[in-house]
């Protein structure tokens, strides 16, 4: 960067635009950073994009969105670019450099903050926070516990249950436990869960690797699926009811969550919202926002998901996943980075509550700044 590049942005707040990683969501990871780099404040904002390739190499991207657009034809990578990323090694300082492929070496400057749109394993799930907390970065989004209790949903369903909040029933099957006793498995989940029940993998996300089971047949091919994803696989009863969502955000200096408009996911071509549903066939489901819900309803789910953030001790943002059914709202997930692209849930939620896209971005890096200038 040459100085009078560095002298002409330092009144700008500059934000390190984080995304791709090694999990297998790795490709709207892009997705959400096209929207994001397309939309955020440029007058308010220098960005630095940082991409990280599926083997863990951290690179230096293009500022261009339109490379990281969501296109089910050529879905968006983050590749090994020669490039190599050099956060801060401590707490005292913030710099942030890169080296090339010919040698040489370049300083970026100094990080504000930083935005880690990362999703599932080795993002969301609190790997990334413990290393920016680390080094005193500030960051959009949860912290270390928060986020790897949002990306494991046993531990989820423990933490909403011991809030008092209602959750589908279920329980959890470690891959050793399915390898000498599947047979049992499979009794029990005829007796406590019934079908159609669904099988998940416990750390993923996206429905990445997420099987509805119709007939105890079918179990095993599920659990072969879910057991691709990760080794602890949660086992839900299918619950009869409308997919409700609410966004939730952060709010600063001690003030409560604010909770948006609710959204609902209208399923029309498919078995259930899984990965395809949502990323690439728009004929599959319908995105409503706003639900068609009552005022009392709308209350009460704005109510649990700002208790269902607080149950995990979530900051910054979350969207919490709910089944309204003829007994009332139940949580189905949280997530901490929720889906983040313009059409997203989240983003479409708040934007119908009367955020737009361009400042709910803003608002979730204050809201990370003044996290930190609080503490």
């Amino acid at each position: 960067m040459t100085d009078t590049a560095q002298h002409s942005t330092d009144n700008l707040t500059t934000v390190v635009v984080l995304f791709g990683g090694r999990s297998s969501e790795h490709q709207i990871s892009c997705a959400t950073a096209a929207g994001v780099l397309a939309a955020i404040d440029r007058t308010r904002f220098r960005i630095i994009p940082v991409g990280i390739t599926r083997d863990g190499v951290w690179v230096l991207e293009e500022d261009d969105p339109e490379k990281f657009r969501l296109n089910p034809e050529n879905l968006p990578e983050v590749v090994d670019n020669g490039t190599r990323i050099h956060l801060p090694d401590s707490a005292q300082h913030r710099r942030i450099s890169v080296s090339r492929a010919d040698g040489s070496f370049e300083q970026l400057g100094n990080i504000d903050v930083v935005f880690p749109i990362l999703h599932g394993p080795y993002g969301e799930d609190g790997t990334i926070q413990g290393q920016l907390e680390l080094v005193d970065l500030p960051f959009v989004g949860s912290g270390v516990l928060a986020s790897a209790a949002g990306m494991d949903k046993h531990y989820t369903k423990i933490l909403l249950e011991a809030a008092g909040l209602r959750v589908a029933p279920g329980f959890t099957v470690h891959a050793h436990e399915w390898a000498t006793e599947a047979e049992a498995i499979t009794e029990r989940v005829a007796s406590e869960i019934g079908y159609p029940a669904f099988v998940k993998p416990a750390r993923a996300g996206s429905s990445v690797g997420v099987s509805k089971v119709k007939e105890p047949a079918a179990l095993a091919e599920a659990m072969a699926i879910a057991l691709a994803e990760d080794d602890h696989i949660l086992i839900e009863q299918g619950i009869d009811g409308r997919e409700i969502e609410i966004a939730v955000l952060g709010s600063r200096r001690g003030e409560r969550a604010r909770a948006s408009v609710a959204g609902e996911i209208i399923v029309d071509n498919a078995e259930f919202y899984d990965f395809a549903a949502k990323y690439l066939d728009d004929s599959a489901v319908q995105l409503s926002c706003p639900a068609e819900i009552s005022d009392a309803q709308l209350t009460e789910a704005q109510d649990l998901a700002i208790r269902a953030f607080e149950a995990l001790g979530a900051e910054g943002l979350s969207r919490v996943d709910f089944f309204l059914d003829e007994e009332g709202f139940l949580v189905n997930e949280v997530n901490t980075m929720p889906g983040f692209t313009p059409i997203s849930m989240f983003p479409r939620c708040w934007q119908e509550s009367g955020l737009p896209y361009e400042q709910l971005i803003t608002e979730l890096i204050d809201v990370a700044l003044d996290r930190t200038q609080s503490r």
